[in-house]
């Protein structure tokens, strides 16, 4: 099983962070479509954002992290987790007809 990282990103707003923000929304739903990423939250009110991404380890997150547009602008802390739990990793009620 690959491991699950959660990073979370402190970045700045600028004119050129905004500017890039159609690009790299295109890269991050192509990681979520490829399965890499499980979830991915933005707050603009904290300047923060969330990601749990599948990676074999942390040399490779940062790889795959660093091929956003936005990269340069984010400081990054990232920790592999050991338990992730939740609705989306269940399976869903039986509904009886």
């Amino acid at each position: 099983m690959v491991p699950k990282y959660h990073i979370t990103i402190k970045f700045e707003i600028s004119q050129e962070f905004k500017d890039l923000i159609p690009p790299h929304r295109t890269y991050i739903n192509y990681l979520i479509n490829k399965g890499i990423i499980d979830h991915y939250a933005v707050s603009m009110e904290t300047q923060r954002a969330w990601i749990t991404l599948n990676a074999d380890n942390k040399k490779e997150v940062r790889k795959i992290l660093s091929k956003s547009p936005i990269y340069k602008f984010w400081k990054c802390e990232i920790d592999e987790l050991f338990v992730v739990d939740g609705q989306h990793y269940r399976f869903p009620a039986l509904q009886p007809n």
